[in-house]
């Protein structure tokens, strides 16, 4: 049984997939075991990884038709041998001391996880370093206030603690006696996290870089989707039924206003982004019955955000003042529309 079983969901990846086996392959801790779940791409990502499969016998592929990336990240749960789990992106890469440092601080203070800090990177080559949180070792009471509550009900003010569950390295056990699973196909990596560390006890952290995300501008969240308002109800009745399996409510006053915040936001830019073919008119009519509905107008009447980015910040101000013409030109500026 290997020590590490690696997660890596695949949907036409073929551009970035070497890369990204090959920064396991090079990992200095040696002993893990990577599970490719194929999840129906229509490249040539299948024959890609059933050919890094034969060059290395650590390497496993699944071949599933597509159900997203949950069903795949879940499937790679049930199908792996080792002791603790690590999720990669297909797009993204680990640095070499990835698996090592984290076993290690797993090993040294017995935590239920360990996390490190990433690299942020963009296309023209910047790059920029985010941590989780301080280096240090976060227990009990102090574990629920500095990742839990976030993760539940402080999604507004900056900075955010974001939901990246691939700066981790979690015990396989804890996750299959508490059957923490993925749902979803929005923030399903932020549900994940607060579901395990609802169970967890312990985290230990380092603030060293040791992950690669390439931030790509042609990824889902910039563009449009027509159904995000439905996506977004299902993402909060599943953040709502771990509330509650989890004791949850009294953590976090207001959690549900400063999720559907955060979610309007969002709705409020998807209207105004590429790929609509809504007119202008159109966008800003749709704004303002989003704003109406019971959960956002919930929100709005009782919680005003804090805190935010400048630009969300002012998106923020323009909705509780009703301003929806302004704001759809602040958008028609913004996006050329």
């Amino acid at each position: 049984m290997p020590a590490v079983s690696v997660i890596v969901p695949v949907y036409n990846a073929e551009k970035f997939l070497q890369a990204c086996v090959d920064s396991v392959r090079a990992q200095t801790f040696t002993d893990w075991e990577l599970l490719l779940i194929d999840d129906g791409s229509r490249d040539g990502s299948p024959a890609l990884c059933d050919a890094c499969a034969v060059e290395d016998d650590r390497i496993r592929v699944f071949h599933q038709e597509n159900g997203g990336v949950s069903t795949a990240r879940n499937l790679g749960l049930s199908a792996a041998q080792g002791t603790c789990i690590a999720f990669l992106d297909a797009d993204d890469r680990y640095d070499p001391r990835f698996l090592s440092t984290l076993w290690s601080e797993m090993e040294r203070t017995g935590a239920d996880a360990a996390a490190c800090a990433h690299w942020n990177i963009w296309p023209d080559g910047e790059k920029q370093s985010e941590r989780t949180l301080p280096a240090g070792e976060y227990r009990g009471e102090e574990l629920q206030r500095r990742v839990v509550a976030p993760l539940l009900g402080e999604r507004l003010r900056q900075p955010v603690f974001n939901g990246f569950m691939w700066r981790y390295l979690y015990r396989t056990e804890l996750i299959r006696e508490n059957q923490v699973a993925f749902a979803g196909a929005y923030l399903e990596d932020e549900l994940f996290l607060l579901a395990y560390f609802s169970c967890a006890h312990s985290l230990a952290v380092t603030e060293e870089p040791l992950y690669f995300y390439y931030c790509n501008p042609a990824s889902a969240t910039h563009r449009y989707m027509p159904g995000f308002l439905g996506t977004f109800r299902a993402y909060l009745e599943r953040k709502e039924a771990l509330a509650r399996k989890y004791g949850l409510e009294g953590l976090c006053p207001g959690w549900r206003e400063n999720t559907a915040w955060s979610g309007l936001l969002i709705a409020v830019g998807n209207e105004f982004a590429p790929g609509s073919t809504k007119s202008v008119q159109e966008r800003q009519r749709a704004v303002q019955e989003l704003c109406g509905l019971p959960e956002f107008s919930r929100a709005i009447s009782t919680l005003t955000p804090e805190g935010l980015g400048r630009n969300k910040q002012i998106v923020a101000d323009l909705v509780r003042g009703r301003h929806y013409f302004l704001l759809t030109q602040m958008y028609r500026l913004k996006n050329h529309l």
